[in-house]
């Protein structure tokens, strides 16, 4: 991979649309260099690219990405970085365990549901026949 990608090459590296990249960069979330209309991403520029898409399926806000961020930018204590990255996690992972508890009940409880529905039916269909 060469020193600067197009936006193009980010596009498909990362699977992403030029409207996020662009939307990134006005968040300052990304910093591509500019050459009149053209906009080159740094190696920089990937791996906070990467941070972002991480933390964005993680569930992490845009300004919880971009403090963790500013935590490397600033050029803070690696001890520093690596503790507040964690607490952020640990929070979000918290969370998520919570929907995933609360998913796999309303799960449990559609496919009670969806049984009771069937054998109802079952048995009125039963009834229907010995009618018959």
């Amino acid at each position: 991979m060469d020193d600067t990608m197009t936006i193009r090459e980010m596009c498909e590296a990362f699977e992403v649309t030029p409207r996020t990249l662009r939307f990134y960069e006005s968040k300052e979330l990304l910093s591509p260099i500019r050459e009149g209309q053209k906009r080159l991403f740094t190696r920089r520029d990937r791996a906070r690219l990467k941070l972002i898409l991480q933390g964005k399926r993680f569930g992490f806000s845009l300004e919880e990405i971009r403090q963790l961020l500013d935590l490397y930018k600033g050029g803070q204590e690696p001890e520093i970085q690596i503790t507040e990255a964690i607490r952020v996690g640990t929070r979000h992972l918290e969370e998520m365990q919570a929907q995933h508890s609360a998913l796999t009940a309303a799960i449990k409880d559609l496919r009670d549901q969806l049984d009771a529905g069937e054998q109802r039916l079952a048995a009125l269909r039963g009834q229907q026949h010995a009618a018959e």
